[in-house]
């Protein structure tokens, strides 16, 4: 259900904006966006996991307000990360 260490690695290299970036608001998204289609895939086999859903639902939370914060303060930067990501809205 979790990400590896090393997956963990490529998001942050890939969506990072610039050299040493942990935190910023794309690679927070990027992480949370693996985590979510990762649990989403787990929830399909296994229905009846409440404790799961709720997690995935607080997730995809997090994530629609990241989204919303970097909508907020600059837009382009939002409109790649949608792109970037396929996300919709």
């Amino acid at each position: 259900m979790s990400i590896t260490q090393v997956r963990k690695g490529e998001l942050i290299k890939e969506f990072a904006t610039h050299d040493g970036d942990t935190g910023s608001p794309e690679v927070q998204i990027a992480i949370l966006s693996e985590r979510i289609s990762n649990l989403t895939e787990h929830l399909k086999e296994h229905q009846k996991d409440f404790a799961s859903r709720r997690g995935l639902l607080m997730m995809v939370s997090q994530r629609r307000r990241l989204l919303d914060y970097l909508k907020r303060i600059e837009q382009p930067r939002y409109a790649k990360i949608v792109d970037r990501l396929g996300l919709r809205r």
